[in-house]
């Protein structure tokens, strides 16, 4: 990844419907969630959170109890995140930029995150980091983005001759024995302009630190050929899973 963390932090602090406009996010939220809870955790597990964005993740994984730290790197997501879960003794909220941070207590029996670390510069050496915060028994289990996500975008760039600014992910083959499974989540938009306001409304926006934006004729041709190819839009969504087993 090239894409400036500052940025990144500001475009979803001012994401002005994330919540309206991030189906797909829901989704794999409850999915990861789903998975978790089938997991052999504690019956009161310390949790880390990575990323909670407006907590969706955090929501789903609410029966499992236990004692919870919340971290985002945007102060405003936070909040947001700690609207919808409530005041609670059992959850507390920092703000943490998971790649490079690190959380003032631990170990851990969960570690989760939720389509977030797909920012991160080094996204697996950085899930390979956070193993060592885990307890004996403790389980890393997490979503991310894998290259072929937002593929008819970039082929609708591509087609023009153009270098599109969509961030590239990190490979599925270097997760390595991390790897749990990938899955296409495809999402359809009424329009190529929907697309944008979409990404714009969950602070997805957010290019490549060298990418020059487009001209206005440019970006007419690349959603023309965007919209030839049906709006349609692909995330290639990749879970991991690590298990501490001393």
């Amino acid at each position: 990844m090239n894409v400036p963390r500052e940025r990144v932090g500001r475009a979803f602090a001012a994401a002005p419907d994330y919540d309206g406009n991030a189906r797909v996010q829901r989704e794999v939220a409850l999915a990861l969630a789903a998975r978790i809870a089938a997991l052999d955790l504690p019956e009161n597990p310390r949790v880390l959170e990575i990323g909670c964005g407006t907590g969706f993740l955090t929501q789903a994984l609410a029966g499992l109890g236990g004692d919870w730290l919340v971290t985002d790197l945007s102060p405003a997501m936070l909040e947001r995140c700690r609207a919808r879960i409530g005041e609670s003794a059992g959850y507390r909220y920092a703000e943490l930029d998971g790649e490079y941070g690190h959380p003032q207590e631990g170990p851990f029996d969960l570690i989760c995150s939720s389509l977030a670390v797909q920012w991160f510069d080094h996204a697996p050496a950085a899930l390979r980091r956070f193993a060592g915060w885990l307890a004996p028994g403790g389980h890393l289990m997490m979503t991310t983005l894998g290259p072929g996500s937002f593929a008819e975008w970039r082929a609708a760039h591509e087609a023009e001759g153009l270098a599109p600014g969509t961030p590239r992910f990190a490979s599925v083959a270097d997760f390595g024995d991390l790897l749990h499974g990938v899955e296409n989540h495809v999402e359809h938009h009424p329009s190529p302009l929907a697309f944008l306001h979409a990404l714009k409304a969950i602070g997805a926006q957010t290019a490549e630190a060298d990418h020059r934006p487009l001209s206005p004729g440019r970006l007419r041709r690349v959603m023309a050929r965007f919209a030839q190819s049906g709006c349609n839009v692909t995330y290639e969504v990749v879970t991991c899973h690590l298990h501490r087993t001393n």
